[in-house]
């Protein structure tokens, strides 16, 4: 898929959309709805993807409107006829961006060589995620998909830099609810698992999105959950928040879940090697986990299922704005509210790492 570039770049290859797990209709869509607009206007010389978190640049004409969080997308510069693409810095979406920017380019019969990217630095990647700043007490902080519908009605966010938060008592429990605008892909959700608990957060929960790899479980209609996740090769397991509370409730399922840097990655190939161990997959788990676990705070997810690389399905991931995929969404996110408000209200103050 990379191959070398220039010293300290790599060059993002596209994929081979004919073996990809999504039929090349509908990857195209996702790729759609991910390239910046400049990005399809124009013909360049050389397209670079770097870390950078640069909101002063060109804003893409295809950020997502009429939600709260998760709305920002990388931004551009132009130097003459060279564009410089500004990710989030983050290894796996820098990479990933850039496998989106070089596949795009490909499937609409443009010359893909250009695309390269520069993986940010760790210190990079680390100072990212110094604007969040938050007095933890060792709160309950649910991050991720979902909030508006996740905390209490009424409620108001406020705003610092590239998110928003609101606290709440739970089944009596002090729980902190935090979005984010920008994304938080892959190993960005590890950081900020870290950075939680640098701050004094006492559990992590990440309500999200996976993929399925068993067949047969249709997308919008089931809950995901487990405590143990393949990240980079190595199984990783944590202190789950939910135990086996969540899983016993019906329509939530249970397994062991894989870890993938992008979904541009996800060919049949990948879908053979990983289908017969593992349930789910997606960006952020594992590495969220793994903070957790290296952090000595306790971890969980709760996701709604919301495609299956193993069968085709109407809903997948280039058509989530769909009505009826935003319905059934709001069901599973009013169930995925009881079952945390019922884990708070199982659980002694004293077992949930408050003061």
């Amino acid at each position: 898929m990379l191959t070398d570039a220039a010293p300290g770049l790599l060059r993002a290859a596209p994929i081979d959309s004919g073996g990809h797990t999504m039929s090349r209709a509908s990857l195209l869509r996702y790729l759609e709805i991910k390239v910046h607009h400049l990005i399809k206007d124009q013909a360049w010389n050389s397209i670079r993807v770097i870390g950078a978190y640069d909101r002063a640049a060109v804003i893409s004409r295809h950020e997502k409107t009429g939600k709260l969080f998760n709305v920002e997308r990388p931004t551009v510069t132009a130097h003459g006829r060279d564009l410089v693409v500004k990710a989030f810095p983050g290894a796996d979406y820098v990479q990933h961006y850039a496998l989106i920017t070089a596949t795009y380019l490909a499937m609409t019969g443009r010359p893909a060589d250009t695309v390269t990217y520069q993986p940010p630095d760790q210190r990079a990647c680390r100072t990212a995620l110094d604007a969040l700043d938050l007095a933890l007490d060792g709160e309950l902080v649910i991050v991720g998909w979902g909030l508006t519908h996740l905390a209490p009605p009424g409620g108001v966010w406020t705003h610092g830099p590239g998110y928003a938060w609101q606290r709440a008592q739970v089944a009596g429990r002090h729980v902190v609810y935090l979005g984010f605008l920008h994304s938080i892909w892959g190993d960005v959700a590890g950081r900020v698992v870290a950075r939680l608990a640098e701050l004094g957060a006492g559990d992590v929960v990440y309500v999200g999105k996976v993929g399925s790899l068993t067949p047969g479980i249709e997308p919008n209609t089931w809950l995901a959950t487990g405590s143990t996740s393949l990240v980079r090769g190595t199984l990783v397991s944590w202190d789950d928040f939910f135990g086996d509370y969540a899983a016993a409730h019906d329509g939530v399922q249970s397994g062991l879940h894989v870890s993938s840097p992008s979904v541009l990655l996800e060919d049949r190939d990948w879908l053979t090697q990983h289908s017969t161990s593992y349930a789910f997959v997606d960006p952020e788990i594992g590495p969220m986990g793994m903070a957790a676990q290296q952090a000595g705070v306790r971890f969980g997810y709760l996701h709604v299922i919301s495609n299956n690389l193993a069968t085709h399905y109407p809903a997948d991931l280039s058509n989530e704005r769909q009505r009826d995929v935003l319905r059934r969404r709001a069901v599973l996110a009013d169930r995925i509210r009881t079952i945390v408000t019922g884990r708070l209200a199982a659980t002694p103050s004293h077992l949930l790492g408050e003061t």
